[in-house]
């Protein structure tokens, strides 16, 4: 199987859903089997869920295969990617009170 990725996107529609509540914002990805979410990272610390599927996440320090239902901690400027070993529903969640779906990544993605 190839894979499939561009530079921290993925050539398909991810079916990416937005959610909003009190200073909190959750982005809803589907991730089909053998694409990636590219290498990037955060300015902030967030939470991650695997609501479905297997995935492998990679950083600089580790690779670790996980299973849904699994949440982890995704410490700020740490490099990740996560690589959809089955189809995924992945969800980041952050403290933010941006609303702007157009400025959410500009906010929480850093550049460096």
């Amino acid at each position: 199987m190839t894979l499939k990725q561009l530079t921290g996107h993925l050539d398909t529609d991810l079916s990416t859903k937005h959610h909003f509540s009190d200073n909190l914002y959750a982005k809803e990805m589907v991730i089909p089997a053998g694409y990636i979410a590219g290498m990037h990272k955060h300015k902030y610390s967030h939470l991650s869920i695997l609501a479905k599927g297997r995935a492998l996440i990679r950083t600089e320090e580790y690779n670790r295969e996980v299973e849904a239902p699994y949440c982890l901690d995704m410490e700020a400027d740490i490099k990740h990617e996560i690589q959809a070993l089955e189809d995924c529903v992945w969800f980041c969640i952050h403290a933010t009170d941006e609303t702007d779906v157009s400025k959410v990544d500009e906010v929480l993605i850093s550049r460096s």
